[in-house]
């Protein structure tokens, strides 16, 4: 089997990279090959028995992945995105990642009748928003409040088009926050979750930008990696005709990510964030919904955290 990857450099490419060659196989079938797209070149793993090409490709360039769609891979998972805060800045640049490389993606497979092709794209929580219900499902109505959540609203669309017309088989996983990523802060707007945790165990300090009665639907990494690969296994015709899923988070205010973090490490750690508004990053996160009747894709395989404390107990291990 021949998987290829966009965004396969950053944070979830990596991880779902080594979750792959970890099993070897998916949906039953040997994977033998893995062809890693960036605009850097990724990491290239040391494994036998997988052929891996790492290409640096701009792909809002035309016809940038025309040699990868050539050699006809059985899934392609599309991650790369510009994140929320920098396409909320940049508006061009936005809709030239998260939208139009999407469209040339897609008419790319139908040029080439990729109709069995597994497309997975991830998605996000901010394609609502707006004056919602209290618990909302994946048919709610898409209202963003943002260049992202508009730009992979619009990407949901013309999948779900694709898809009806047969001309490839896509699936999309709407994402939580994800918390807690390693590394540094990033671009997106939100970022403060995972470094007002990350940061405070570290001994560093962290700003927290919003009130602490905010509430988030997150989701830990590796349950999002899960998610990702039992996306490729699942039949289209499980999902049905509408190809966007929200996948189960869990609900949890900022004030109650600060109490797991004080459990975890004390006073002192949650001593280190410090609170200071940022109208900007509230203004964006705000219109994020936080509760989600999320039954579709629990009957469709996928699993999320039992709670926020496995979380946070998930990523102290995991930094050891």
């Amino acid at each position: 089997m021949h998987i290829a990857i966009t965004g396969a450099a950053g944070f979830l490419g990596q991880r779902l990279v080594n979750q792959l060659l970890a099993r070897g196989q998916l949906d039953g079938e040997a994977i033998t090959r893995l062809t890693l797209i960036d605009q850097v070149e990724a990491p290239k793993p040391d494994v036998k028995g997988v052929e891996v090409e790492c290409l640096a490709l701009d792909i809002t360039s035309p016809g940038a992945l025309d040699p990868v769609l050539d050699e006809r891979p059985a899934v392609i998972y599309h991650l790369a995105a510009v994140v929320s805060s920098a396409a909320e800045a940049d508006l061009d640049l936005g809709m030239a990642v998260n939208f139009d490389a999407t469209r040339e993606l897609l008419e790319g497979c139908r040029q080439r009748e990729l109709s069995g092709t597994r497309l997975v794209m991830a998605s996000s929580v901010a394609a609502y928003g707006g004056d919602m219900p209290v618990v909302l499902d994946d048919m709610t109505a898409l209202h963003p409040q943002n260049s992202y959540g508009t730009q992979k609203a619009m990407c949901e669309l013309l999948i779900n088009d694709y898809s009806r017309r047969g001309l490839v088989d896509g699936r999309v996983l709407r994402l939580p926050t994800i918390v807690i990523r390693p590394g540094r802060p990033n671009a997106a707007a939100s970022s403060f979750a995972s470094s007002i945790l990350r940061e405070p165990l570290a001994g560093e300090q962290a700003i927290c930008p919003v009130p602490v009665e905010q509430e988030l639907f997150v989701m830990s990494p590796a349950k999002v990696i899960d998610a990702l690969v039992h996306a490729a296994e699942v039949l289209g015709e499980s999902i049905g005709a509408f190809r966007a899923l929200m996948l189960p988070g869990i609900t949890v205010s900022v004030s109650e990510m600060l109490e797991a973090l004080r459990e975890a490490a004390g006073d002192e750690a949650v001593a280190r964030v410090r609170h200071e508004a940022d109208p900007r990053i509230q203004a964006i996160v705000s219109g994020w919904p936080a509760r989600f009747d999320t039954e579709k894709s629990r009957e469709l395989g996928f699993t999320g955290d039992r709670d926020f404390k496995e979380i946070i107990d998930a990523y102290i291990s995991e930094s050891r």
